[in-house]
């Protein structure tokens, strides 16, 4: 199947006991979320979707740092998801760390903080942008979901 094909994909995760849908357009993921049943006009299959159930099984530690993101958010908040995608499976940082890892922030600098946080409850794909790596910090995936992607982690 065409990575660059437009749509909505999704399935069922017996794991996070709801659906994982995703947004594609022009070869890149729009948007990464969970609902209870999925769009009408949703579709089962394609790479990406593939890879997250194998993430999701848990067999091996699955990366997307190749997944092309289409980040529509302000370029600030970008630069703290950029540097989120850079977390690795299994590890978790805290709100202070993180902004001391993206550049041009500082964690002493309260403004800074609350663009962190920000830009972490407002994260368009969770899972490809692993948010749940993120201790202290809030996650655009729901509670459950976060909690579930934590556990499959070990964090």
């Amino acid at each position: 199947m065409d990575e660059a094909v437009a749509g909505i994909y999704a399935r069922e995760s017996s794991y996070l006991g709801r659906y994982v849908q995703m947004g594609i357009a022009s070869g890149r993921v729009l948007r990464v979320s969970f609902p209870e049943t999925p769009a009408e006009d949703a579709e089962d299959d394609h790479p990406i979707l593939e890879r997250i159930f194998e993430y999701l099984e848990g067999v091996e530690e699955i990366t997307f740092e190749d997944v092309q993101i289409a980040l529509t958010v302000p370029t600030d908040q970008r630069a703290v998801l950029e540097t989120v995608r850079e977390i690795p499976y299994g590890d978790q940082v805290g709100v202070d760390a993180l902004a001391r890892m993206t550049p041009d922030l500082d964690p002493d600098d309260e403004d800074d903080v609350v663009l962190v946080r920000t830009a972490l409850d407002e994260n368009p794909t969770p899972i490809l942008i692993p948010d749940h790596r993120v201790r202290d910090g809030p996650s655009a995936a729901p509670p459950p979901v976060e909690q579930k992607l934590r556990s499959l982690e070990g964090l």
